[in-house]
Parts: structure tokens; sequence; C-alpha cells
């Protein structure tokens, strides 16, 4: 069973910048990707930023130039640091991890909560 934690959620102002963490543990063979995705009140769950093993990446446009995803893959960690936040970044963040342990899986933390303020 693979577990999947995230830290470094907030309430900052407009502007401000944050770093999400993500932390990925079990018994992993091998990661492909990992993601940062988020869910505001009453939307449905986006993609925000992925990064393959090789380190191909991909963002949302909504966020391109602001948030930068990274990985450490020694570690099974994920970050994403977050600048000049806006009002609509505020949501629930959760990272996702698919890879192969004893089988292919699936993961997602239990979410961390960005809150943006004016």
């Amino acid at each position: 069973q693979v577990q999947v934690v995230e830290s470094g959620g907030g309430l900052v102002q407009a502007g401000g910048s944050l770093r999400l963490s993500c932390a990925a543990s079990g018994s992993i063979s091998s990661i492909n990707v990992m993601g940062w995705y988020r869910q505001a009140p009453g939307k449905q769950r986006e993609l925000v930023a992925n990064i393959w093993r090789g380190g191909t990446t991909n963002y949302a446009d909504s966020v391109k130039g602001r948030f930068t995803i990274s990985r450490d893959n020694a570690k099974n960690m994920l970050y994403l640091q977050m600048n000049s936040l806006k009002l609509e970044d505020t949501a629930v963040y959760y990272c996702n991890v698919r890879g192969r342990a004893y089988r292919d899986f699936d993961s997602w933390g239990q979410g961390t909560q960005v809150t943006v303020s004016s």
C-alpha cells in the first residue's frame, strides 16, 4: 500500500507565496508521474500541474508562470511553489502519485487547504 501525505497549506494574502510538499511512502518500485490537483467549493477537481519521471512538466493555463512543480525522485517527494497567489487559487490541493509497487497504483493524499485572502 502506498501512502501519500501533503503539507504546507495555509492562509496567505493575495500576491503572496506558499510551498506545498507531498511525501509518498510504502513499497514503491517506481513512480511514473506525480501531480497536484485542486478542488474549489462547488467545482470539479482539476489538474494544477504534474511532472513525469523524466522531468517533463505540464501546467494548467491558469497557473503558468506563477507555480513551479518539482520532485525529488530519490526521496519520493513532490513540491509545488506557488507565487503571486490569487483569490481564485483558493482550494483544497491534492497530491496524486502513480507508479508501481507490488502492482500498479494510483494514490491520493488527503488534501491540504490553501486560502488566499484579499
